[in-house]
């Protein structure tokens, strides 16, 4: 028996719906990211986020809304390369939600409980500090920083190909990225440019009722454009956030949706607070300040984090 025509409407719109939440994951803001630590720092992170919003559809005559929060174990390590002060991070997120879509004449609900796909950083500075032990660093004064850095996510969270809402996106994400960090005195401001590039998902929403064959997905590049201005002393600090990005029209079987071009834009705010020589706490919020397509999500963050020299 054939599906009906209210239900292959709301399976359109649960892709959609889906499609606009990996988006929305990759474009974090994250405010002095290139500013450097001493060699042999290390650091532990523990990050509950909560999301809660719609998807915008271009006028359809369908909704969708997702509420879901995530869990994120991180790690930081830095080091000298070839002199120059540079880090690694890695990222390990888990997401428990409720998705609700809606079509004339039908109505879904789905729940998913489930590690998302885990995510790795490499950065380096450029220019402004070279990699300097806890001793000279405490003496070193910013002034301009210039560094580079590579993001990977792999496809490791947990998928289904038979599903349409899955935490993992079973395929890969590379971010390469440029970061210019300037501080005046407590002043300090950051711009970032960088473009995500994705693989193709070899197996999308395939091998079921809807669609008994073998499907695939894949998605043009994004340009992202993000600043920070913030002020404070290195632990201690709040920071006005925002970017913008722009592409990322998905394909399905070749055939390209001209409909789902993202030009989208995120402001918000974050703020540190040390609350023991090796703690301290971060607090951040963000909303679509613009959305022409996608997810329209709020985003409350907590983080808990502890470093360490070795």
């Amino acid at each position: 028996m054939q599906p009906n025509q209210p239900n292959l409407t709301l399976v359109a719109s649960v892709v959609m719906a889906v499609c606009a939440v990996e988006v929305l994951r990759a474009q974090d803001l994250a405010p002095r990211a290139y500013i450097i630590a001493p060699v042999h720092s290390n650091a532990v992170t523990l990050t509950w986020g909560f999301y809660d919003g719609s998807i915008e559809l271009n006028a359809l005559p369908i909704s969708a809304t997702g509420t879901y929060n995530v869990s994120t174990f991180s790690y930081y390590h830095s080091f000298s390369f070839f002199g120059r002060s540079a880090n690694v991070l890695a990222s390990l997120p888990y997401a428990v939600g409720n998705f609700q879509g809606t079509a004339p004449g039908a109505e879904k609900q789905l729940y998913r409980s489930g590690l998302l796909d885990s995510v790795y950083r490499f950065s380096v500075n450029l220019k402004g500090g070279s990699a300097m032990p806890v001793q000279k660093f405490m003496k070193w004064k910013q002034k301009t920083l210039l560094g580079a850095s590579l993001k990977v996510v792999a496809p490791t969270g947990q998928y289904d190909p038979t599903k349409l809402i899955n935490w993992g996106s079973n395929r890969w994400a590379f971010k390469p990225e440029l970061g210019l960090s300037r501080r005046w005195g407590q002043w300090v401001v950051d711009t970032y440019g960088a473009a995500w590039f994705y693989t193709t998902n070899p197996e999308f929403f395939s091998n079921n009722p809807f669609s008994p064959g073998t499907n695939t997905r894949s998605q043009s590049p994004i340009v992202v454009f993000e600043g920070h201005l913030s002020h404070g002393q290195l632990r201690s600090w709040v920071s006005l956030d925002g970017n913008f990005w722009y592409g990322g029209r998905t394909s399905l079987n070749g055939v390209e949706n001209r409909n789902t071009l993202l030009a989208n834009s995120r402001v918000g705010a974050t703020g540190s607070v040390p609350v023991s020589k090796h703690e301290s706490l971060k607090f951040s919020y963000s909303y679509g300040a613009i959305v022409r397509y996608g997810g329209n999500f709020h985003n409350v963050s907590v983080a808990w984090q502890y470093s360490w020299l070795a």
